[in-house]
């Protein structure tokens, strides 16, 4: 009897030898699991870079040559990164229609899946700025008048006070910013795309780019008002005032010439 009840087992046996079969459980799966994700990563990113190579082989190749080396027709992008691609193709900027001094944005022809693997392949190249997250450029609860002071002091000699855009030397140009989404805002003032110089996190942080976009999209929207009626490139009262002397002061004088020539025709008659 003395025997039976020594080899009797605990009630909570049962219940600790189920507690570590689980903690074994979770610790294979904290084991394995990770490193399993790991590779499925890597294998998509793999996949990524060999379909963005077909892609770049077909309509980039041509002019950056064949290894993204550059050649007479097209720079370097070895180094330019994932942003700077995602900007440009989706723009509609790349693939150029012909060669000139600017390439304009024009109907974008890739889908996003296609320049997430052609952006896939060109960082492969070399690293460079990459394209950045929602949570980068997102523009909630930035602040407008410190984009505005921003926006003034680095983008205004260009772009204009409200992003209107303007002409440069040798037939090249600012682009407008009406319209642009909050991404390519965020990757033009990453990678410098043409003639604009870029911003790196170390020159300018992540918020105040945040805040330059939410001051372009504030002074650009549809519910900012324009008291001095016609905003005629956002150039201020000075603009508007010459307009207004010129085809003021035109009408008046064409009103004067007016009625000097139908009295002279009263007089003689």
């Amino acid at each position: 009897m003395k025997k039976l009840s020594a080899r009797r087992r605990h009630p909570l046996a049962a219940v600790v030898v189920l507690l570590f079969a689980l903690a074994a459980t979770g610790g294979l799966y904290a084991a394995f699991a990770p490193a399993d994700r790991a590779q499925a990563d890597e294998t998509a990113q793999s996949l990524a870079i060999e379909e963005g190579q077909k892609l770049y082989t077909v309509g980039c190749a041509s002019c950056h040559g064949t290894g993204g080396q550059g050649t007479t027709d097209g720079p370097s992008l070895v180094g330019v990164g994932s942003a700077a691609v995602d900007f440009q193709v989706g723009t509609g900027r790349m693939p150029a229609q012909q060669p000139g001094v600017q390439v304009p944005k024009k109907k974008v022809i890739y889908s996003q899946s296609e320049i997430d693997q052609l952006a896939a392949y060109i960082a492969s190249l070399g690293a460079g700025p990459i394209t950045p997250t929602e949570k980068q450029y997102s523009p909630e609860g930035a602040d407008i008048a410190k984009g505005g002071d921003l926006f003034r002091t680095n983008c205004a000699q260009c772009h204009n006070f409200t992003g209107e855009g303007g002409a440069l030397t040798d037939g090249k140009y600012a682009p407008h910013l009406d319209g642009v989404s909050p991404k390519h805002l965020y990757e033009a003032m990453q990678t410098g795309p043409q003639n604009m110089p870029s911003f790196p996190d170390t020159t300018m942080p992540e918020q105040q780019k945040r805040d330059i976009i939410k001051y372009i999209q504030t002074v650009n929207g549809d519910d900012t008002p324009t008291p001095g009626g016609f905003a005629l490139g956002g150039l201020g009262p000075v603009s508007e005032g010459l307009f207004g002397w010129i085809f003021g002061l035109g009408s008046l004088i064409a009103v004067a010439v007016w009625v000097a020539a139908h009295t002279a025709k009263a007089k003689k008659s």
